[in-house]
């Protein structure tokens, strides 16, 4: 990686720096004026006027965006791995419809081009990449990630069977719960206690069972939080990390005191 590579990547990756704190802030702000301008230009009542400057506002963050893309790929020492890492899509995603909208043209495909422009609200998931404890959070999850899928399939199984079971209370009387995917929606509406009520049982026994799958809602809604709270504890306690982003696998939560990539290795200090 030569100087100037490696210039660019301090502030382009790193936030540990003034220079990367300072790009990393105007990026949140542009992204941040790309995603007020989307939700803008989604109200139908907007003059022409209105419309011409919004859409000037948005080649200009959207050109903007696009050189911060391919100077990414260009200081990256295996630019396929940063163009398929999450990230990477990402901010692919954050300008390509604006783009796919100068080659799609024609009346039939208006439609289509309100749907790709809206992939812009992508955007926001930029931000993840400035937030440090962002990255505590995400480890925290995968950590728990086996007990969450547990949690999660038992929950399955629960709802499974507590909408059959209202489906065969219910059905002869109830309109409402008219098939078992039906009953099953409700249950898991209950049992998340959102309650829309659009459908309700009338029947006793099913109000009981209801009154019985409301309780166990408040109950489960504690497991996850648990679980996460659990590993993110732990990862708090772990050695102090740095925001540097490894130049050849993109992964950070380095070590303050690493000379290494923890991931693949590669030299830190080069």
């Amino acid at each position: 990686m030569n100087k100037l590579k490696k210039q660019l990547h301090t502030i382009i990756f790193e936030a540990d720096t003034k220079a990367g704190r300072w790009f990393d802030i105007s990026l949140i702000a542009f992204i941040l004026i790309s995603i007020i301008i989307v939700m803008i230009e989604s109200n139908p009542g907007l003059s022409p006027n209105t419309q011409k400057w919004l859409t000037l506002a948005e080649w200009s963050v959207t050109l903007l965006f696009s050189v911060e893309y391919l100077l990414r790929i260009w200081i990256t020492v295996h630019p396929r791995r940063y163009i398929f890492s999450f990230f990477g899509i990402i901010d692919l995603l954050a300008i390509l419809p604006a783009f796919i909208g100068l080659l799609l043209t024609g009346t039939q495909m208006l439609i289509v081009l309100r749907s790709l422009r809206l992939i812009r609200i992508f955007r926001v998931l930029k931000l993840t990449r400035y937030v440090k404890e962002a990255s505590i959070l995400w480890a925290a999850l995968i950590a728990g990630r086996n007990k969450i899928g547990v949690f999660l399939f038992a929950v399955l199984i629960l709802i499974t069977i507590l909408g059959t079971v209202m489906y065969i209370i219910e059905n002869p009387v109830n309109a409402g719960f008219k098939s078992i995917p039906v009953s099953i929606y409700w249950a898991v509406v209950t049992l998340t206690t959102v309650g829309y009520g659009d459908i309700a049982p009338i029947t006793t026994l099913g109000q009981l069972v209801a009154g019985m799958i409301m309780i166990i809602g408040y109950a489960i809604i504690a497991v996850p939080t648990g679980i996460v709270t659990s590993e993110l504890a732990k990862e708090i306690r772990h050695t102090s990390v740095n925001t540097y982003v490894c130049p050849t696998c993109f992964k950070d939560g380095h070590d303050d005191e690493a000379t290494f990539c923890k991931f693949c290795g590669t030299s830190l200090k080069d």
